[in-house]
């Protein structure tokens, strides 16, 4: 059964592009992953995960899919078979371990992913394949019409994915679809993006009762970014 979150992968046309972006966006350079035959990539390391990019056959960057880890699981990555035509993978996470290690100028150990938003029009078939088939909690299940629909929340390592239903009418499919990430303090963090260059709104309450956050607009390769200050104890 899945674990942890181990990597979020986003693939990308033009690795060396993609990499100045995210650069300036996470506030370092990043490491480049021992993993012998297969395609160049670059890794950041989060508190609770590790952000993938890919050079990939794709016509722009998007949100491509999630690592899984667990113990149990063998020592190659390997497609998790289901039906609704996303990337998903399950590993046993030793390559991210040995990276933490190895690789410490990498490591943004201030920052983390709160959730990655994944869009469907079948919810119960995500319930199934995160739930039924790789043991991952389903902390909440809900409908929100003013969210977006029925919405999921599926939590392991400290990482939440958040499913959105966004109706029966909706033809789109099943595609991950966003990224927030979380940091202690916002408007610290916002000023230190703004400095390195980087666009971010202005800092707003939360849905989440107690939470701040910002909309990154620039240096986040397209991909709806959101940052997130969790409320206070």
């Amino acid at each position: 059964m899945a674990d942890k979150f181990d990597r979020i992968v986003l693939a990308v046309p033009e690795l060396a592009a993609a990499i100045a972006q995210y650069r300036q966006l996470l506030g370092r350079a990043p490491g480049l992953p021992d993993t012998p035959g297969q395609p160049a990539a670059a890794w950041w390391g989060l508190s609770n995960t590790v952000i993938e990019l890919v050079q990939a056959e794709v016509p722009d960057e998007r949100l491509q899919g999630i690592v899984l880890s667990a113990g149990t699981a063998p020592d190659r990555e390997a497609a998790v078979p289901h039906a609704l035509g996303i990337d998903v993978r399950l590993g046993d996470g030793r390559a991210t371990a040995a990276f933490r290690r190895s690789q410490p100028a990498a490591q943004c150990p201030g920052l983390g992913i709160d959730h990655v938003v994944l869009r469907t029009d079948d919810a119960d078939a995500c319930i199934g394949l995160f739930s039924g088939q790789l043991g991952i909690r389903l902390a909440l299940d809900k409908t929100v019409p003013q969210w977006g629909g029925r919405m999921l929340f599926f939590r392991a390592g400290k990482l939440t994915l958040e499913v959105i239903e966004s109706g029966a009418d909706d033809s789109a499919g099943t595609a991950f679809w966003g990224l927030a990430y979380q940091c202690p303090d916002l408007d610290a963090h916002a000023d230190a993006l703004a400095q390195r260059g980087v666009a971010v709104s202005a800092v707003r309450d939360g849905r989440k009762p107690g939470t701040r956050v910002a909309t990154v607009k620039s240096h986040c390769l397209g991909i709806p970014t959101l940052l997130i200050q969790p409320a206070r104890a």
